[in-house]
Formats: C-alpha cells, sequence, structure tokens
C-alpha cells in the first residue's frame, strides 16, 4: 500500500494505522514522489491527498490512470473533499473517497474494501471513466465520511443512505440540493 500525503502527521496516523491492521505501508510526500516510487514498490492500493505540493492528488490519480502499468490499481482520495473534489476524481478514475477528519476504523474498512475487491477481481476502474456511473454526493464538503459501495466509484451517505445516479446530469442535480 502506498500513502501519499504531504502533512507527515496524517501520513504516519494513515501508516500506523493500516500496519497494525497487517497492512505493508510506503509513504509518500506529494503526487511527485508516488509517481517516482510506485513502479518499485507495486502497491495494492494507493491514497491520495488532494492538495499537495508539485503534484496534487487529483492530477496524480490521472497520470496513474493514463499508464497502462498502474491503470487498474485501486485509488482513494483521503482528504477534506469537497463537491468538485469529489467529481474531478470521479472524471480521473478516482475508486473512493474517505473526508477528513476519519475514524481509523473507516480508513481500515475502506482499504480492506478495496484490496479485497480488487482481489476478488473486480475492476477497479470500469473502461469508461468513473463519472459515467455516477455517485450520490449528499454531505461532501460536511465533514461527513465518504466511502464506497460494491459497485465501482459509487459513494454512501453517513446514514446508510446510498444512491447512485445513473447520468452526471442526475449527479450535479443532486449535488444542488445538497447545498454542496
Amino acid at each position: 500500500m502506498l500513502v501519499v500525503d504531504d502533512n507527515k502527521v496524517i501520513r504516519q496516523l494513515i501508516r500506523v494505522n493500516l500496519e497494525l491492521e497487517g497492512f505493508e505501508v510506503v509513504t509518500a510526500a506529494d503526487g511527485a514522489e508516488c509517481l517516482d516510487v510506485v513502479h518499485q514498490v507495486r502497491p495494492d492500493l494507493i491514497t491520495l491527498d488532494v492538495v499537495m505540493p508539485r503534484l496534487d492528488g487529483l492530477r496524480t490519480a490521472a497520470q496513474l490512470r493514463g499508464d497502462p502499468r498502474t491503470r487498474r490499481l485501486p485509488l482513494a482520495i483521503i482528504s477534506a473533499c469537497t463537491q468538485y473534489e469529489v467529481e474531478a476524481g470521479l472524471d480521473v478514475g478516482v475508486d473512493a473517497f474517505l473526508a477528513k477528519p476519519f475514524e481509523p476504523s473507516e480508513l481500515v474498512a475502506l482499504v480492506r474494501q478495496l484490496v479485497e475487491r480488487s482481489r476478488d477481481g473486480g475492476d477497479s476502474l470500469p473502461d469508461s471513466p468513473a463519472a459515467a456511473n455516477g455517485v450520490s454526493a449528499n454531505n461532501i464538503g460536511t465533514g461527513t465520511n465518504v466511502t464506497t459501495t460494491p459497485g465501482p466509484a459509487s459513494t454512501s451517505a453517513p446514514a446508510g443512505g446510498v444512491g447512485n445516479a445513473s447520468e452526471p446530469a442526475e449527479r450535479a442535480e443532486r449535488a444542488g440540493r445538497t447545498g454542496s
């Protein structure tokens, strides 16, 4: 697993919590460092912060998706996600989002779900852009944690209110109703 965040405390927090659960973790301070080490480390999953120096998480995700060697690698954004970041992340093929601040148990559950889905042969990235699958982006930007559902590139609302929109227009309409 490769954890990418410019905040050393957050990197260490994520690393320690995942190592306590038996995951092997390598860290990188930004997207550029991630791209430098990803082919040597060959992680099962990459977590990315969005706002980082040199190369942000969204551009890093886009470059990872553009490389045939990392195209299907599960990617999770762990950040103070805004509506824009969720939609931009889906457009580049991010698989999951976890809003900061988060509970360690939510982090572990998210990572396990993505790793298991990947190992079970589930594609982390469908052939079409992730945004074409649609999501319910309820409560993004309100501090509510967002995680994947078993399908590709979905998110769930906090009270178990999972909803999938089949078209980006429906996603935009739903986002407008949440005030994000």
